[in-house]
């Protein structure tokens, strides 16, 4: 976004070679036509400028009839996730940012935003369950592989991790797994690399981490795969690793009112009355950071949910973090989170 928007910029009164000339100057693919006062009305690629020349038309001609005006742009409040999201659903490389007035004020470039903060860090997803909850949508489809808003939801949370440096993840694989493998294949497609660990038997939420090929040597996150979450990944390893934690976890709150009005009792008599309180409890967000020695500790071929490791941690005294989801979570696990996943009724 640092990117010098002038040099990219063409004012829409130019001609096909004032376009070429911004293509050539800006080096980026693309000419944003903006008219006065900065208002982004259009662009124009090389191909668009080659098939204007192929059709007979001639470099000091205007380049208002030849400019794409459907264009895909963001506003100044997305964030990396959500622009590489777009990016990958539209098979574009670059993405105009746009004020509340329509101005041109920024580009998100996808070579920047898969290459500029990689990490060490590596991701294991947790996709192999079987969705009880959720059938029979997922007597057909593994519940990872759902779709919202025309994307799987596993895939979203690939491309969620990618746009925070992440390039290699595992993904915990079971049932109709061979589903899961052939939508992802290596990775490759997705800017990361996919390996697959192959639950043949349930090995709970945390189990499949012995299976990992190689000890990691930096911290691991480990994610449940019906999540869909803006989790900031860079703070939450932040945090991790600030706190001196062998263990994070993230946590999100969880409120409930009570429809009725609520009596206390001391012996027979009345003491007090609420009327529909409201409590909130912090509750597992199914996102995790582990150390390389608490993943050392889990066994092989053992069932093992989450909850045993980090009951682990606490017994041995070692710092266990809450890391807190202030933004967006649902687990799409339930069918009422599924609908409001989608934003249906």
């Amino acid at each position: 976004m640092s990117f010098d928007l002038r040099a990219a910029s063409v004012d829409v009164s130019g001609s096909l070679r004032d376009a070429l000339e911004t293509l050539d100057r800006g080096a980026i693919g693309i000419a944003f036509v903006v008219e006065v006062g900065g208002r982004l009305c259009g662009t124009l690629t090389d191909g668009d400028v080659r098939r204007a020349i192929l059709a007979g038309k001639g470099l000091d001609q205007p380049l208002l009839p030849h400019i794409e005006k459907a264009f895909t742009a963001s506003s100044t409040s997305a964030s990396r996730p959500e622009v590489l999201d777009l990016m990958q659903a539209r098979s574009i490389a670059q993405v105009p940012v746009l004020d509340e007035e329509g101005r041109l004020s920024g580009v998100h470039l996808l070579r920047e935003l898969l290459g500029s903060v990689e990490r060490p860090t590596w991701a294991v997803i947790m996709a192999g369950g079987r969705g009880v909850r959720l059938r029979p949508i997922t007597d057909s489809i593994p519940k990872p592989m759902l779709r919202v808003a025309g994307r799987p939801i596993l895939e979203r949370m690939v491309l969620h991790l990618v746009g925070f440096g992440i390039r290699r993840i595992f993904l915990s694989i079971g049932y109709m797994g061979d589903v899961i493998e052939r939508h992802f294949g290596t990775g490759a497609a997705l800017g990361c690399q996919i390996q697959y660990l192959r639950e043949h038997q349930p090995l709970g939420t945390a189990g499949a981490l012995s299976m990992l090929p190689t000890a990691p040597q930096h911290p691991l996150l480990v994610l449940n795969g019906d999540l869909l979450t803006q989790l900031h990944v860079g703070d939450m390893l932040g945090f991790h690793d600030r706190g001196l934690h062998q263990a994070t976890v993230a946590v999100t709150q969880y409120t409930h009112t009570v429809p009725f009005g609520v009596v206390e009792l001391h012996e027979d008599c009345v003491v007090d009355l609420s009327e529909k309180p409201t409590t909130a409890w912090w509750t597992s967000a199914g996102i995790y950071c582990l150390s390389p020695e608490v993943v050392a500790r889990v066994q092989p071929g053992v069932d093992t949910p989450m909850t045993t490791v980090l009951g682990d941690c606490i017994s041995r005294r070692e710092r266990v973090g809450a890391f807190r989801i202030l933004g967006d979570w649902i687990d799409v696990g339930r069918p009422d989170e599924l609908k409001r996943a989608r934003g249906e009724p």
